[in-house]
């Protein structure tokens, strides 16, 4: 039963990617992926603003282990400096002393140095020398390199500490930010909800913008007429038939009795 299933699985699967394939061809995959990014591009559109707060609220305060753990490793390095420059402190001055113990064995070297038997010590003196000089070198050279240790380790913790006062900065910006956004959210919230106890106008700005329409069609069917009326009452040219009577057509229209040749004034 469940090879059953897993063989039509494989095979609803090659199917389907044969079908792709022969619809986009080689730019299948370019497809599928697109047609991924928008799914999920939607679903985070439609993910409530409540729970996006919520989240950046949980990456912020995801921040504070971290920030508690470089305190830690902030005050460790910073106490390891410290008790460095106190050992650097104490070598230099041992080197002090046994740079005065090398001092006055060169001065012994230049007057000389016998026994109260009588014989030279010389030899001897110049070993006790040498190894008095042989551990200043290496003692001057320890301090150095202890001085130079010291350097780099405070270089460090003060790069630490610049990153954690900067990191704990940013988490109270993002804090900030955060509350901000819930405020604003709520804001618009509480104006969405006043909406709803408002009167819908829409309806009666479509009725004015129908009654404007109509006043202004009539200005301009009235402009139309006037201007028709004026062609109309100038003077146009008449063709009149060379058998038509005009006078005597006016005369029985207005009911006058037609004006004889002797009528006529002189």
């Amino acid at each position: 039963m469940c090879c059953s299933m897993f063989k039509k699985g494989i095979m609803g699967a090659g199917i389907g990617a044969l079908t792709l394939g022969l619809l986009f061809g080689t730019s299948a995959p370019s497809y599928v992926k697109a047609f991924f990014s928008h799914v999920r591009k939607n679903v985070h559109a439609n993910v409530p603003v409540e729970v996006q707060i919520e989240k950046a609220r949980q990456e912020i305060a995801a921040l504070e282990p971290a920030i508690h753990t470089g305190i830690e490793a902030l005050a460790k390095a910073e106490v390891e400096v410290e008790d460095l420059g106190r050992q650097i402190v104490v070598h230099r001055d041992n080197l002090k002393v046994q740079e005065k113990q090398l001092v006055a064995l060169r001065d012994t070297m230049d007057n000389g140095y016998r026994r109260t038997d009588g014989t030279d010590r010389s030899r001897d003196l110049q070993a006790a020398a040498a190894r008095h000089l042989d551990k200043f070198k290496h003692h001057k050279q320890l301090l150095a390199d202890k001085e130079e240790t010291l350097k780099l380790k405070q270089q460090q913790v003060d790069a630490a500490k610049a990153t954690l006062e900067k990191m704990m900065d940013q988490k109270k910006l993002l804090a900030s930010k955060v509350e901000q956004i819930e405020t604003r959210l709520k804001q618009i919230q509480a104006t969405e909800a006043s909406n709803e106890f408002s009167l819908d106008d829409t309806a009666l700005s479509k009725a004015k913008n129908s009654v404007t329409e109509l006043e202004k069609r009539l200005d301009q069917m009235a402009k139309v007429a006037e201007y028709e009326g004026r062609l109309v009452d100038k003077d146009l040219p008449v063709l009149i038939e060379p058998a038509r009577d005009v006078a005597r057509e006016i005369d029985e229209e207005l009911h006058r009795a037609p004006i004889t040749p002797n009528d006529k004034p002189l």
